[in-house]
């Protein structure tokens, strides 16, 4: 390395590493490749020609423009009329497929009186606009339009899932009797017992399943993953992507880096090591690594904060993040406190994160938005903020094991994606099954273009999507009321009817349960089939928390037959290991 003696080398002060600064320098302004170079190039003619054509310098706005319009409000918000377009409005929206359903209409319903911000995801607007156009709305409720075929991937544009935390899927075929229907599909809500039904329109498979494909794919980053968003690994690659940025950048002497160590994570597994030589000389004091900037900017929005698996070393570190890609402007920080020879779980919340420019804080209210991350940077720091001193610094080799970094949701973990399966979606083809004894749609499921079984199938792609979900299988639907004695279970062996009602306040009081979160259940009521249930006073507001606890539902239940075996009440994990063990 070429090492530049300055005037000011004498009195204690170490010579500058040029060679050093200018590595850093060029490790996070990379040089654009022969490939990128060549595409600027054949791009500016191309750039250079719009600008002279009519509305070439608009172009982005203009698509812009068009993009929002797909999202409209039908009940406005407070100042918010009736027709104008909205992208994105309002924080926490609730997507709800389906909603002009006998469910998916009652789950809007339901929401609005609770003063929600409503998307409804829809295929016929003019539909809608009867159905839900004069739903009440309480104080900060809103309900917005988007005009979409989920069986068709390409209606699906990405404004439609703008801030999305949750959604509730109602989707399903239609089924109507062979001889017809009235307008109001009066026979379809008596219940699939009183006709011969049939398939209208789109396929099961284009709609139970290749739908929920298309929903699950376009809503993923906005409800964010259960297991968080990782933006630390520990493996090489990972490592590859983090550079340091030490005080030689100010003229001081300290160095670090970000290693791949094989068997330096816990009970001898693999971590990325921060690791470094702390020194104040030269004015110096601080040693970092940094991730170059991500391309795209990296969406955080649906996660609560960072959470850092480390092994402390008793010292006090920053945690940076950087919604820019300039070389040295505002970083978010947040100090973190480390235990001494402990591994510890670290979480920072963004809204602890304060604007910081070279180490003084700014002032002018501005806020960390994670929904455009560029960097992330680990810090050990002589100083705090504003010339105040960190409490637990040290000079010398220094290092901190880190496992993962990850962006995590809002703990405990509540349901994202509740969906409306159905009953019955195991039960063809299992065994030891007497399909004269199951409910019409088991019996006649070949029939209807395979309904269970890529109802089944569309279920398996939620629960493989590493979101948080609910997954509920009603009985037979009904037009009763709420407020029948209910029965809830897992397995998928009950059966019976269930008030749509119900279902639907089941629906929305999921997003709120954590003890649902991964489950697969069946619900019911205790009255019989064929009494009806008609009570002489509106029921009051279920208790579904303690009804869901009572229940004692089990993560990974599916009651699936997998390769023969039908896996029950346990957790289908289990079950299989069970049957192969037997083996």
């Amino acid at each position: 390395a070429t090492r530049c003696e300055t005037p000011f080398s004498a009195g204690g002060r170490q010579p500058w590493d040029v060679g050093r600064f200018a590595k850093t320098v060029v490790f996070f302004n990379e040089p654009p490749s022969p490939k990128q170079l060549l595409e600027a190039l054949l791009s500016a003619p191309a750039k250079a020609l719009a600008g002279f054509m009519p509305g070439g310098g608009s172009s982005s706005s203009s698509s812009s423009a068009q993009q929002g319009g797909s999202v409209m409000t039908l009940l406005p918000a407070s100042g918010v009329p009736y027709g104008v377009a909205m992208k994105g409005a309002g924080a926490d929206v609730v997507l709800v497929t389906g909603a002009t359903g006998g469910v998916g209409k009652r789950v809007v319903q339901q929401l609005l009186a609770q003063g929600r911000v409503v998307r409804a995801l829809v295929r016929d607007v003019n539909k809608a606009e009867q159905l839900l156009g004069s739903l009440p709305v309480a104080a900060g409720g809103c309900l917005q339009l988007a005009a979409a075929d989920v069986s068709q991937r390409q209606t699906l544009s990405p404004d439609m899932f703008d801030g999305v935390r949750a959604v509730v899927s109602c989707t399903a075929v239609k089924v109507q009797p062979k001889e017809g229907d009235t307008v109001d599909r009066a026979k379809y809500y008596q219940g699939i017992k009183f006709y011969d039904p049939e398939i209208v329109g789109d396929t099961p498979e284009a709609v139970e399943y290749r739908g929920l494909q298309n929903v699950v794919g376009m809503v993923t980053e906005q409800l964010g993953l259960e297991q968080g968003k990782v933006i630390l690994a520990a493996d090489e690659a990972s490592a590859a992507r983090w550079g340091a940025l030490d005080d030689v950048v100010m003229g001081g002497v300290s160095e670090s880096s970000m290693v791949f160590g094989r068997d330096a994570g816990e009970n001898g597994g693999p971590a990325l090591v921060f690791r470094g030589r702390v020194s104040t000389d030269n004015s110096g004091g601080f040693v970092s690594v940094r991730c170059k900037n991500f391309e795209p900017l990296l969406s955080l929005a649906p996660y609560e904060g960072l959470a850092l698996r480390v092994k402390g070393n008793g010292l006090r570190y920053k945690c940076i993040v950087r919604t820019n890609t300039n070389w040295d402007g505002i970083g978010f920080c947040r100090s973190f406190d480390t235990t001494a020879g402990q591994w510890q779980d670290i979480f920072l919340p963004f809204s602890e994160f304060i604007p910081v420019f070279r180490a003084k804080t700014l002032r002018d209210g501005t806020k960390l938005n994670p929904s455009g991350v560029a960097s992330v940077q680990i810090m050990l720091s002589k100083f705090e903020y504003d010339g105040e001193l960190n409490p637990a610094f040290k000079t010398g080799l220094v290092e901190l094991p880190i496992t993962g970094i990850r962006g995590y949701l809002k703990q405990p973990v509540t349901p994202r994606f509740v969906h409306v399966s159905s009953a019955g979606v195991t039960r063809p083809n299992r065994p030891g099954i007497n399909v004269d004894q199951e409910p019409p749609a088991v019996k006649l499921n070949d029939t209807l273009g395979g309904l269970l079984t890529y109802k089944l199938a569309g279920e398996d792609v939620i629960r493989s999507s590493g979101l948080s979900f609910a997954i509920v299988r009603p009985c037979a639907l009904t037009e009763e009321p709420a407020g029948a004695p209910l029965e809830i279970d897992q397995g998928d062996v009950i059966k019976g009817k269930i008030s749509r009602e119900e279902v639907a306040s089941l629906c929305i009081s999921l997003l709120q349960q954590p003890g649902a979160t991964g489950t697969t259940f069946e619900i019911k009521s205790t009255v019989p089939f064929s009494q009806p249930w008609a009570p002489d006073t509106p029921a009051a507001a279920r208790d579904w928390a303690a009804e869901l606890e009572q229940a004692g539902l089990k993560r990974g239940v599916t009651g699936k037959t997998v390769d023969g075996v039908y896996t029950g009440k346990q957790p289908e994990g289990e079950a299989l290991k069970q049957t192969a063990a037997a083996v």
